[in-house]
């Protein structure tokens, strides 16, 4: 277990990458550890300093990004943390650069994902049926292609086993047509490249083909973003949520 779990309240649960422990009634804190997962599956070999790799994209993004979307980051270093939650010296240098505390969200029930390139689940979807998600594309495209526009291709947010790709109408009966039609606004604008720093180098070609995640939940009916947030991944573009728990 963390250091962190001696004072920090309420052990909530553990994710695949990052445990979650509950401040209070509206905040959490989430602490990324050095586990691998791929394919669902943690691996048994850690990878030191992930878990700071992984914060700071997450930092690094929600600043970026807070013009589109707000965000449930309350603050990230020891020093910062309400004063109930101090640690002695060995625990602040181990939890330093691996800890978030933010605002509760209800995450929605879907993985909302923007892709830029016909690739993984999508290019399966293509083959088969010529379309990703219910959205046709043009005839010979190859794999890994770059699209002509980046797409909203959502899909179910698996407890178990693997998610599923969905059309707009499913995650709309979901999520509600009002959510889902704002969740892909947003998604689409935080992946389409230069939108999140325009005349400035934030979203890269490198960037361009990552997972601009952006949790999204319902506060009085505005959008927040939870962790994590724009993470390079190959094959997908983004994950979105609904204001008031955030995903580990």
């Amino acid at each position: 277990m963390s250091p962190v779990s001696s004072t920090a309240g309420s052990f909530v649960r553990s994710g695949k990458v990052r445990d979650l422990y509950a401040i209070g009634e509206d905040r959490l804190l989430l602490v990324a550890s050095d586990r691998l997962s791929a394919f669902d599956v943690v691996l048994p070999t850690e990878i030191p300093d992930k878990g700071r790799v992984l914060t700071g994209l997450s930092r690094f993004w929600f600043s970026r990004t807070e013009s589109i979307v707000p965000n449930h980051l309350l603050a990230a270093a020891p020093e910062d943390l309400p004063a109930e939650m101090a640690w002695d010296q060995d625990a602040s240098r181990e939890l330093r650069g691996r800890i978030m505390l933010c605002r509760r969200a209800d995450v929605l029930p879907i993985e909302v994902i923007v892709r830029g390139y016909i690739t993984g689940s999508g290019w399966k979807d293509y083959q088969r049926t010529g379309a990703v998600c219910g959205i046709a594309l043009p005839a010979g495209l190859k794999e890994s292609e770059r699209l002509p526009e980046p797409l909203f291709t959502p899909s179910t947010k698996a407890e178990v086993g693997h998610d599923e790709n969905i059309d707009l109408a499913e995650a709309a009966r979901l999520v509600g047509a009002d959510m889902a039609l704002r969740v892909r606004d947003v998604a689409i604008e935080l992946g389409v490249p230069g939108a999140v720093d325009r005349g400035h180098a934030a979203l890269t070609k490198q960037l361009d083909q990552a997972v601009p995640t952006a949790e999204r939940g319902p506060d009085l009916g505005h959008g927040l973003g939870v962790s994590p947030l724009l993470r390079p991944r190959p094959a997908t573009a983004g994950i979105l949520a609904h204001p008031s728990v955030a995903t580990a």
